[in-house]
């Protein structure tokens, strides 16, 4: 072939001591925010259809249970009220809503460079819950949670590079007060990791004591407004088509005080929504369209993720199953349509329903995040950790599943069809020299650009395996979780900060804590 074999050498020497030292974020295979949308459960007239649906369910039966801040902004535009005190919306209404409200919004981290922006086709994968355990797995039983736990998650999250954004997945069950719950939940989440990060609240006053804990990490009233870290995970309907006061009015003060939301509507298929899946995708939409259009009649153009999270039940007993393939292509849908309407979009995967990190929980996940990814869902919600069909969280299924995700967001980008991927002249280069591509330069070149690894999953030879101990994922991902759990202490916020926030609110972490953990060991 004429080729110079020095320079080759030269060359091939380069791109090893490369990959030894690892590659830079651009060159990694896989980026937060890569383009999904392939995969279309439905057609564009079958968006419409569900669209036209949503429609006709808020201007004939409209929303139950409206708030005065509501009513206020609603009817002067052309919505009414009925006898039983339901707020209807006209579809002109709703339609003008949808051509002002936020296409796109930044999701900023405490770390800039961890921001992501949210809308167009740009999939993130992260996670949420409200769990009230957590998986033990020494001994092999539930145990409830508390608030080191939410802090401990936080700190295993901001190390778990395929999860893009983190929003609590337990509720801290040693919090006797909603306030305090609240508070510390936001604390604990902001202590733990610089990425992007989601909360609920239980109060509107709540909300405005967290902007205000925000503030003093950030250093100076009014800058969670410029740059909000959090959202808002806002359960804001008691489904069907009635809203939840607490919440509603929650929404009014995360408006006020510039917190991002993710409208998020979960009825359960068969249950509190109809048990046809084109029927709950159709009333999981009116509902989050109804709050975005009080959303913007208040504040035009506020961040908001239509959060369509609608469950399924398992008809023979009516309980709620995450992890059914018709879980899985419902979220699909619901992306899809959100997508479809131009609005940022986040739906809920990964909500196994198997108790422990197992085959079950494996495939499940697998089914669920992957069609959600594929469909180009903005946001996938509960994509890791979570068990027990949302009761459980597990430090070793937040490793697992990174892995899983990391693959997941493979598939997503897709093959690149280049001249130099398809590889005509490498080809010819290997017919007529080594007869193999391992040692190649593209295959050096492109190993770690072109291709993922997994961090605890296992690809040994079954004797290299049991040599290095015959370990399952499960115990290799405790053994992970222990040694990032013992060592992993973030300091991004200043102790001087932290003092400052700890004189103004009632922080019930111990100080200790942020430095040190007598629950982990390597």
């Amino acid at each position: 072939m004429g080729d110079n074999p020095t320079p080759r050498r030269s060359g091939r020497a380069a791109r090893v001591a490369a990959r030894a030292a690892g590659p830079t974020e651009e060159e990694k295979a896989v980026h937060p925010g890569q383009a999904g949308g392939r995969y279309q459960p439905l057609t564009d007239s079958e968006c419409r259809t569900v669209y036209e649906t949503a429609l006709t369910l808020l201007e004939e039966y409209g929303i139950g249970g409206p708030i005065p801040e509501f009513t206020e902004v609603v009817v002067p535009a052309g919505g009414w009220l009925d006898d039983d005190g339901r707020l209807h919306f006209p579809r002109s209404l709703v339609e003008e809503i949808i051509g002002m409200a936020a296409k796109s919004f930044t999701w900023h981290g405490l770390d800039d460079d961890r921001s992501i922006e949210v809308g167009g086709d740009r999939v993130h994968f992260g996670t949420a819950g409200a769990a009230v355990s957590v998986w033990d797995h020494e001994t092999r039983k539930h145990r409830p949670s508390d608030l080191h736990d939410i802090y401990d998650v936080a700190r295993l999250v901001d190390t778990l590079e395929h999860i893009h954004f983190h929003v609590r997945t337990l509720v801290a069950r040693d919090m006797v007060e909603a306030r305090d719950l609240d508070v510390n939940t936001a604390y604990a989440l902001a202590m733990g990791t610089t990425k992007p990060i989601g909360t609920s609240f239980f109060q509107p006053e709540h909300v405005h004591e967290v902007v205000e804990l925000f503030d003093t990490i950030l250093g100076r009233p009014g800058a969670f407004a410029e740059k909000p870290f959090c959202v808002a995970n806002n359960t804001f309907v008691v489904p069907p088509l009635r809203y939840a006061e607490d919440a509603v009015r929650s929404m009014v003060a995360q408006v006020e005080t510039g917190m991002p939301i993710n409208l998020l509507s979960a009825g359960q298929a068969g249950a509190t929504s109809p048990a046809a899946l084109a029927g709950s995708l159709a009333q999981a939409l009116a509902e989050c369209l109804s709050a975005l259009t009080c959303v913007n009649m208040m504040r035009p153009g506020h961040p908001c993720v239509m959060g369509l999270w609608p469950f399924v039940s398992d008809l023979r007993t009516g309980a709620m199953t995450g992890g059914s393939g018709e879980e899985a292509v419902l979220n699909a849908a619901a992306a899809q349509v959100a997508n479809w309407l131009g609005l940022p979009s986040g739906v809920a995967a990964g909500m196994a329903d198997s108790k422990v990190p197992d085959n079950q929980a494996g495939h499940e996940k697998g089914l669920t995040v992957t069609l959600a990814g594929h469909a180009g869902a903005n946001l996938v919600y509960e994509s890791a950790g979570m068990l027990a069909s949302l009761l459980a969280c597990s430090y070793e299924a937040l490793v697992i599943d990174n892995d899983m995700l990391g693959a997941i967001n493979r598939t997503v980008r897709g093959i690149e069809l280049t001249p130099d991927k398809l590889s005509v002249e490498t080809i010819g280069s290997v017919i007529y020299g080594d007869g193999h591509f391992l040692g190649s330069d593209q295959t050096l070149a492109i190993m770690q650009s072109e291709y993922i690894y997994p961090q605890v999953g296992d690809r040994l030879s079954p004797a290299d395996w049991f040599d290095a101990g015959a370990t399952s994922v499960d115990e290799r991902a405790r053994l992970h979780a222990s040694e990032v759990l013992s060592t992993h202490f973030p300091t991004h916020v200043s102790p001087e900060v932290d003092a400052a926030v700890r004189e103004r609110f009632d922080i019930r972490l111990p100080i200790e804590a942020l430095t040190s953990s007598d629950r982990w060991s390597a």
